[in-house]
């Protein structure tokens, strides 16, 4: 699908789930433990099979959050294709993941304004893609997926010139907009398509699709 916005549905945590997901181009499995999205590497491995089984299948990314070797390692070994910081990972954390691992890594943040994404793409140019989140809310155990967005005008004056993914309050009802608005050929979502914290909802993975143009 030449042209085609990407799509990562992220927090997938059941077959069910993977299954809803199976036109995005990246699915995401969060091993952050305070997250209500939190999945064990282990029983990500079934689900990351089950994922990949399709042929190429979509990318499967690991969700961390200054995690130590061991953790990331289980993940690798789960089989996920892409490493997703996001927590104060350094750009020299950065470096060494890649240099071990061999993958892809992304470093996630939260953004407010066009100098968070100047100071991101500064410090994290050499990531394979940025995640431009919107700021947690003041002292969140975890980095994303709280639902919120930031004002995706500031990207009018701080567009990345590296690849980037925008993330941060997203819908059925709003990826439409944002992906207009902003012109992101790459969006991800979590807590837009669930039914509570943590549970997918089949329909509005699906709605999600449709709107994002890979329905």
């Amino acid at each position: 699908m030449a042209g085609a916005t990407r799509v990562k549905i992220c927090g997938l945590s059941t077959a069910a789930a993977v299954d809803a997901s199976a036109r995005a181009d990246a699915l995401g499995f969060n091993f952050v433990a305070a997250s209500p999205r939190f999945v064990a590497p282990a029983a990500a491995a079934p689900l990351i099979a089950r994922a990949r089984a399709r042929g190429a299948g979509p990318l499967c990314v690991g969700v961390f959050q200054d995690a130590d070797d061991a953790l990331i390692a289980a993940g690798v070994a789960a089989g996920i294709g892409a490493i997703q910081l996001h927590g104060r990972e350094s750009p020299e954390r950065l470096a060494q993941l890649k240099a071990r691992f061999g993958l892809a890594v992304w470093k996630a943040a939260g953004v407010r304004t066009a100098a968070d994404i100047r100071a991101l793409e500064r410090d994290f140019a050499h990531a394979d893609a940025l995640l431009l989140d919107a700021k947690p809310p003041e002292g969140a155990a975890f980095g994303g997926g709280h639902g919120l967005a930031f004002d995706w005008r500031i990207l009018a004056e701080a567009r990345p010139s590296v690849p980037w993914i925008l993330a941060g309050g997203l819908t059925p009802a709003t990826v439409a907009a944002a992906i207009r608005a902003t012109g992101a050929d790459f969006v991800d979502v979590a807590s837009g398509v669930e039914d509570a914290p943590g549970i997918k909802s089949l329909a509005k993975i699906a709605a999600f699709l449709r709107e994002a143009g890979r329905g």
